[in-house]
């Protein structure tokens, strides 16, 4: 066997696991608006079509569309490790669910706060259910009990069964007065179900929480049969192939299963949650490959940087304008630049972003849940 393929200690920490969270986050965090701006200034048709990718359209999947399920995606991915790490220390089972309910407490009250309004303290103002963390902690919980009680074949079986059940509510249980298996944004059953549970506390734009929450479920979990294959005893290259197969093999029935079930990012189809973890899938394999197997890391520190605070830094961008602080700098010459000002402040405003995580990351402050 090659030395390059070796198995290596499973349990040691995979950069490229941090550099893809910090792939996926950079984007949020500004990097959208720089690659916009630069479309704009440019008028390069190519960037322009890029650029579109950058926006949730009803209907289709966009580039955008792929961050959140691949942020989840990388969720369930950590937990094998996680679990285990923590099951060697000796930690309890009640221990282990103490920690799990906390966290999801946690990630309930920071999805509020950063983008439901809770600081606001106007209760008529604050969405009971509404941001990517609250899609982490219904999955997580759930994900949570499953690994700690559940043999892997139960694991797939009910992840399967879940992706099966979400299918068959949407398309056969009808809304009232309209039929069922309708897909439409303004008419679905999971829109319909969000509309009389929550009223006027709920998201809005078509983005729907209390059914689809069965979806986030399957979601971390095709994440967690990801991170066993990680944590196989497997060489590295096989791993690296099978997670690719199984990505491919996402993304065909994810396809397929969209005939009938739309691919539609705002209320999670099935098809959503395969097709995009399968890309997730594709996505992890090239980048297990090429930093941890191959050895090429330098280019992954800017995302190992933002990775390594995920979960700061998208809540600070919520609450914070770090446009601001990059005006300060660039704001005058950006006056004087036409179109090219608004990407030269984009690039700036994320410049200050990453500027604060380098910062973090060499002092070693790591902001976990």
């Amino acid at each position: 066997m090659n030395s390059s393929t070796k198995p290596k200690n499973s349990d040691q920490r995979l950069v490229c696991v941090d550099a893809l969270r910090g792939f996926d986050m950079l984007w949020i965090i500004g990097g959208a608006e720089v690659l916009i701006t630069l479309a704009k200034a440019t008028g390069i048709g190519f960037l322009d079509n890029i650029a579109v990718h950058f926006d949730h359209t009803w209907g289709q999947f966009h580039f955008y569309d792929l961050i959140q399920p691949l942020f989840l995606f990388i969720v369930g991915v950590v937990m094998p490790v996680s679990f285990k790490k923590r099951i060697a220390r000796g930690e309890t089972k009640k221990r282990l669910y103490t920690h799990i309910l906390k966290r999801v407490f946690v990630l309930y009250i920071l999805g509020l706060i950063s983008s439901g309004h809770l600081l606001s303290f106007d209760i008529m103002k604050i969405p009971l259910v509404t941001n990517v963390f609250h899609c982490i902690a219904f999955g997580y919980l759930f994900s949570s009990i499953m690994i700690l009680e559940l043999n892997r074949k139960w694991q797939i079986v009910i992840t399967a069964g879940l992706l099966l059940i979400y299918w068959a509510i949407m398309a056969l249980i009808p809304i009232p007065g309209h039929g069922a298996g309708i897909y439409q944004q303004d008419l679905n059953l999971a829109l319909y179900v969000d509309n009389a549970v929550l009223g006027h506390f709920q998201e809005g734009e078509g983005w729907t929480y209390i059914i689809t929450s069965i979806n986030f479920i399957p979601s971390i979990m095709l994440g967690v049969f990801a991170g066993n294959i990680l944590q196989s005893d497997k060489d590295e290259l096989k791993r690296a192939r099978l997670l690719g197969l199984v990505g491919i093999c996402c993304i065909v029935a994810g396809r397929i299963w969209g005939i009938w079930f739309p691919v539609i990012h705002h209320i999670w189809t099935s098809s959503l949650v395969l097709y995009g973890a399968g890309l997730s899938f594709l996505l992890l394999s090239l980048f297990y490959l090429v930093i941890d197997i191959w050895g090429f890391k330098k280019w992954s520190f800017p995302f190992v940087v933002i990775g390594m605070n995920a979960i700061a830094v998208y809540v600070a961008t919520h609450l914070f304008d770090f446009s601001r602080i990059g005006n300060i700098f660039v704001g005058g010459l950006a006056g004087y630049m036409g179109t090219w000002g608004d990407f030269l402040q984009a690039v700036a405003a994320l410049a200050v972003v990453w500027l604060i995580l380098y910062y973090m990351y060499i002092k070693k402050t790591f902001i976990k849940v």
